[in-house]
């Protein structure tokens, strides 16, 4: 299985995901990729994929809740969920609630940000 992930690496929210996504990789199978970076290799308009999470999955890209589910069948310890997400119903339930965390993200990413910068 091939796996590439794009990240936002100025988001607090991305940094501590990608970075616990990282350490749960012990075999390398992600390729994580920084949005933000200058050499980034982009498939499509960085602001697209910095609105919504992205990953390429064996050459098909995937987007929201379907990236999700796939960089989690890359993960060991999470490949039972990532395989749930093949199914269209929980697939579409995870949608959802992607799409309802995406309304508050900006809100998050500001507390987090205050966080970083002032301490808990």
């Amino acid at each position: 299985m091939s796996l590439t992930v794009w990240h936002d690496g100025d988001c607090p929210l991305c940094r501590r995901e990608i970075a616990l996504m990282r350490r749960l990789d012990r075999r390398d199978a992600i390729r994580f990729i920084d949005v933000r970076d200058e050499n980034a290799a982009c498939p499509l308009d960085p602001a697209q994929l910095l609105a919504r999470f992205h990953a390429r999955e064996d050459g098909r890209m995937l987007s929201g809740a379907a990236a999700f589910g796939a960089m989690w069948r890359a993960i060991p310890f999470l490949r039972p969920l990532g395989l749930a997400a093949r199914n269209r119903v929980v697939l579409s339930l995870l949608e959802r609630a992607y799409a309802a965390f995406l309304k508050v993200r900006p809100h998050l990413q500001k507390a987090a940000l205050r966080v970083e910068a002032h301490g808990p």
